[in-house]
């Protein structure tokens, strides 16, 4: 049972290498910050969660430590990303809008709470 454990693990960790690799790739890649957000921050949740899962798989006496740390990386990392892209937006660094038919969706909610600021 040990062995199918660390073969299941290493494949995990394997996933979470590649995903991790893909993210880095995305963020030299993508147009602006906001695709580099989300690159980076899909890449690394599923990676790190995978990667953590395989070292918890290969070594069970770190399991639950390794289940919290994934817990604790799904809570963390779509909150840090949502305030990095609305900083980023605050300070007027729109997206990229090429390929969108320059559809802004985040627009008329900036301009109402910046009515209701200066209020």
């Amino acid at each position: 049972m040990k062995e199918v454990l660390e073969i299941i693990g290493a494949l995990f960790v394997l996933l979470g290498g590649i995903f991790l690799f893909l993210g880095g790739l995305g963020i030299v890649r993508m147009p602006d910050a906001y695709n580099r957000i989300q690159a980076g921050t899909k890449a690394t949740t599923l990676g790190g969660m995978s990667l953590i899962l395989g070292v918890g798989l290969m070594e069970t006496s770190w399991l639950i430590k390794a289940v919290v740390i994934i817990i604790f990386i799904a809570f963390s990392n779509p909150i840090s990303s949502h305030a990095l892209a609305r900083a980023n937006y605050k300070r007027k660094n729109f997206p990229y809008l090429k390929n969108t038919k320059g559809v802004d969706a985040y627009k008329d909610a900036y301009l109402n709470e910046n009515k209701e600021e200066q209020s």
